[in-house]
């Protein structure tokens, strides 16, 4: 038996419970892993009320990093007490230890730690398949980063500098603009300031960003679609302040023949080829010193609704852990 999270209705943070589960043995192709530590990401929140749907009773967490202590039938490449971390899902992270596919999880080179792991796996990933694969960026670019303080945020600042892009980041205090410049953001909006469809345009001399990537949702969306140049692209890939709203198709026209896209790194992780690619350049710009992972928040697993409000309330800076 270990201690794990588990929903048996959606709702808010009160759903989930901390109580005993019985684990059993891994069966083919899957691997028993005892967690050191476990991401907190905002997408926790949308399987937690609802947003994103998923069977129930069911865990909760798609992030940890630890160690294996079993394996079962076909698991191949992988072996007891391999240090191992991953972003993926079925949901589950928050747990002591978990049986769970093999085929998601991926070693952890020397020098880079378990909190480390754990608080970088799928905010790192998601920067890496943002800027790499759904635009590309070449480096020279000035770009659109919403929500530049938070975990994801504060990789994209450090990367964006680390291949010669200008990042335009938005952020929702002078505290966590100050933070977002430390990591490398050229140019810092406090939204709650500043309109920053108007800073936009004026630091880009009217002509606007070729993309934005937006975690907001609701609040930013169309003001994002404003910061565009004509052919530029719409990454939309979360909604912290609520699903984006409807809109007609000609709205991208009327701005220029703008793209949209809605990615998930799922999708971007579905092959083991291109999850092992994804990982190796994030674990490269780590130990490369390119990037640092800043941990700001640990809870207790027992404290995990106390997380998910201070998550919620945008409390939180960085990357935050739960320790098991």
């Amino acid at each position: 038996m270990v201690k794990a999270i588990r929903m048996y209705r959606t709702g808010g943070p009160e759903v989930m419970e901390y109580e005993d589960v019985e684990l059993g043995r891994p069966g083919p192709g899957e691997i028993l892993v005892r967690h050191h530590a476990c991401g907190l990401n905002f997408i926790d929140v949308y399987f937690r009320t609802g947003l994103y749907p998923q069977e129930l009773p069911a865990g909760l967490g798609m992030e940890a990093a630890g160690v294996i202590e079993q394996l079962g039938p076909d698991v191949h490449g992988l072996q007891v007490g391999d240090r191992v971390a991953y972003a993926a899902r079925p949901n589950g992270a928050y747990a002591e230890a978990r049986v769970m596919p093999a085929a998601h999880v991926v070693r952890l080179p020397e020098g880079i730690s378990f909190e480390t792991a754990a608080a970088m796996m799928l905010q790192g990933l998601t920067v890496q398949y943002l800027f790499h694969r759904t635009f590309h960026l070449q480096g020279g670019e000035t770009i659109l980063f919403h929500a530049a303080a938070g975990g994801v945020g504060l990789i994209a600042c450090q990367w964006a500098r680390a291949i010669g892009v200008q990042m335009i980041g938005t952020v929702g205090s002078d505290d966590k603009a100050e933070l977002a410049k430390a990591h490398g953001c050229t140019h810092v909006i406090n939204y709650n300031k500043e309109n920053f469809v108007d800073r936009v345009r004026e630091i880009t001399d009217g002509k606007g960003v070729p993309v934005v990537y937006d975690s907001i949702g609701q609040q930013t969306f169309k003001g994002s679609l404003d910061c565009l140049s004509p052919l530029g692209m719409m990454v939309s890939f979360g909604n912290a302040s609520g699903p984006v709203p409807d809109f007609s198709l000609s709205e991208l026209a009327s701005r220029g023949s703008l793209f949209i896209t809605r990615p998930s790194l799922l999708h971007y992780t579905a092959r083991r080829a291109d999850l092992e690619h994804m990982a190796a350049q994030l674990f490269s710009m780590v130990q490369g010193g390119k990037i640092k992972v800043d941990v700001r928040q640990r809870y207790a697993l027992a404290d995990v609704a106390q997380a998910h409000r201070d998550l919620e309330a945008r409390k939180t800076t960085g990357s935050s852990l739960i320790i098991p």
